[in-house]
C-alpha cells in the first residue's frame, strides 16, 4: 500500500456527494451492480461490474457534467456554457444542456468520427451548437477557451472541478448501498482523475478498509507518473487509442485525491485491454469503449491477491466507434501474439509463392495480409506479409522453417518504427 501524506484543499464532502445524488436521480440511470460468472469463475473471486456503460448517455460523464451546471448561477449561465471534448464528456454536457434548457457550445476536434458528433447534437437537440476546431484535442480545448473569455460564458472542465468531482462521487454512494457484502477491492479507470478522485473519496470515507485500485492506460500513464514523482506532470507524448482515458496531465484538484485515497496506479497495455475489450463481448455480450474495459483489463495483475475476495470493477463507458472494430482486433492478436508481420524475399521464379504456403506456412498459420509487386531487374523481390497463428507456440517453427527456405527478410513486430510506417 502507498504511503503519503498529500493534502488538498479541496475534498468532497459526503453530504454534499448525497445533495449531489438527489439532484441526478432525476436524470440518470442508477446503473446496476451485476455480478458477473465469467470473470467470478476466471479468477476464483467475487467479481461484480458496476454498468456505468449502461447509463442514459453511455458513461458515467454526465453525473458530473448535470451537477457542475445544476450549481452555476443565472448570471453565470446567461452567456451559456462551453466546453471541450471528444467524446463522452461531450454527450454528458450536451444532455444536460437539452434537460436543463442551458445553451452550450461544444467544441470537438475536427477528426473526430461523425457518429460522436451526431450523438452530441441528438442529446443536446437545438440546445447545442458543435463547433469542429483543430485536429487534436489540445487544439479544440485552445479554441473553447477564445471563445469563454470573447463571449464570456463557462467553461465546464471535463475532470477538474469541485462540482465534477462531486457528481463522479454518487457513483461511490451507490456501490456502498448496492454491495451487500464487504468491498475488498475496487478497480477504477483513471483519465484526468475526476472519477476516480470522486469515487475514491467517498468510499475511503464509507468503507476505509477496501484497497483501491486505479487503472490507466499505458501509452498515457500521467497518473501513475504524478505518483512516481510527488506532483502533477505533463507527458510530452500519449498513445491516444484509449480516448477515453488519454490524458497528457491530470487535474490540480483530482491529483492530490487520488494521491490521498487510492492505493497504487496500475497500468494495462492497449494490446491488453483490446482483448479484454473482445472477451467482453464474446464471453458476457458486454459492448465497451477502451476505456470503458481498463478496470477488468487489469485483473491478470492481481490475479494471486483478489482470489476469494469480493472484487467491484468500474466500467466507465460503452460508446465506441464500430469502425474501430479492426484495429481493435489487430492490437489484440499482436499482444497475445498470434498477428507476426514479415518482410518475405521471394525468388522471382514461378511456383515461389506455392512454395512458401507448402512448405513454410504451418497447417493452421493464415496469410492475413500481402503486398508485392515483381521487380523484374532483381533476382528478389520483397513482399510485406501478415500471418495470424492459431497459437503463439507456432512462431518459432515458423521462423525456422521460414530461415531454411531462405525466405527470411525482416520480422516487423520487433521494430517499431519501421512496423507503423508500413502496416
Amino acid at each position: 500500500m502507498t504511503t503519503n501524506t498529500t493534502h488538498t484543499a479541496f475534498y468532497p464532502e459526503v453530504e454534499e456527494v448525497k445533495k449531489a445524488h438527489n439532484i441526478l436521480s432525476k436524470v440518470i440511470y442508477k446503473t446496476a451492480l451485476q455480478y458477473s460468472f465469467n470473470l467470478s469463475e476466471r479468477y476464483d473471486a467475487h467479481i461484480y461490474l458496476k454498468r456505468e456503460d449502461t447509463q442514459i448517455v453511455r458513461s458515467y460523464k454526465i453525473r458530473g457534467a448535470y451537477n457542475k451546471i445544476t450549481s452555476l448561477s443565472p448570471d453565470q449561465l446567461i452567456n451559456g456554457v462551453v466546453c471541450a471534448s471528444a467524446g463522452n464528456h461531450a454527450q454528458g454536457v450536451a444532455f444536460s444542456c437539452y434537460k436543463l434548457g442551458v445553451k452550450g457550445v461544444i467544441f470537438m476536434p475536427a477528426p473526430t468520427p461523425k457518429q460522436k458528433v451526431q450523438q452530441v447534437k441528438m442529446f443536446g437537440k437545438d440546445k447545442v451548437e458543435v463547433i469542429l476546431a483543430g485536429d487534436t484535442f489540445d487544439d479544440a480545448y485552445q479554441t473553447a477557451m477564445e471563445y469563454c473569455t470573447v463571449n464570456k460564458s463557462t467553461f465546464v472542465h471535463p475532470f477538474d472541478d469541485p462540482k465534477v468531482i462531486e457528481g463522479q462521487a454518487t457513483i461511490g454512494l451507490e456501490l456502498f448501498k448496492d454491495a451487500n457484502f464487504s468491498i475488498d477491492y475496487l478497480f477504477l479507470p483513471v483519465g484526468g482523475g475526476g472519477l476516480s478522485a470522486g469515487v475514491s473519496s467517498i468510499l475511503k470515507a464509507l468503507s476505509p478498509h477496501t484497497k483501491m485500485i486505479g487503472v490507466e492506460p499505458a501509452g498515457a500513464p500521467a497518473m501513475y507518473e504524478a505518483f512516481q514523482q510527488g506532483k502533477v506532470v505533463t507527458l510530452e507524448e500519449i498513445d491516444k487509442f484509449v480516448d477515453g482515458a488519454a490524458v497528457k496531465r491530470v487535474g490540480e484538484l483530482t491529483y492530490p485525491l487520488c494521491k490521498a485515497n487510492l492505493d497504487e496506479i496500475a497500468l494495462v497495455d492497449e494490446g491488453k485491454l483490446c482483448s479484454s475489450l473482445i472477451s467482453m463481448y464474446n464471453e458476457s455480450g458486454i459492448v465497451l469503449e477502451p476505456a470503458g474495459a481498463l478496470s477488468v483489463a487489469v485483473l491478470d495483475q492481481y490475479e494471486d491477491v483478489i482470489k476469494g475476495k469480493n472484487i467491484i470493477c468500474l466500467l466507465s463507458g460503452s460508446n465506441n466507434d464500430i469502425t474501430r472494430t479492426e484495429e481493435i482486433r489487430e492490437r489484440s492478436l499482436l499482444h497475445e501474439e498470434l498477428m507476426h508481420y514479415f518482410i518475405i524475399r521471394f525468388p522471382q521464379r514461378a511456383g515461389a509463392l506455392k512454395e512458401f504456403v507448402a512448405e513454410v506456412l504451418g497447417p493452421d498459420d493464415d496469410i492475413v495480409h500481402f503486398e508485392y509487386t515483381k521487380k523484374t531487374s532483381r533476382e528478389k523481390g520483397p513482399a510485406l506479409v501478415g500471418i495470424e497463428l492459431k497459437a503463439k507456440e507456432d512462431f518459432e517453427p515458423l521462423l525456422t522453417r521460414m530461415k531454411q527456405r531462405n525466405f527470411f527478410g525482416e520480422y516487423l513486430n520487433e521494430k517499431p518504427d519501421l512496423f507503423s510506417y508500413m502496416i
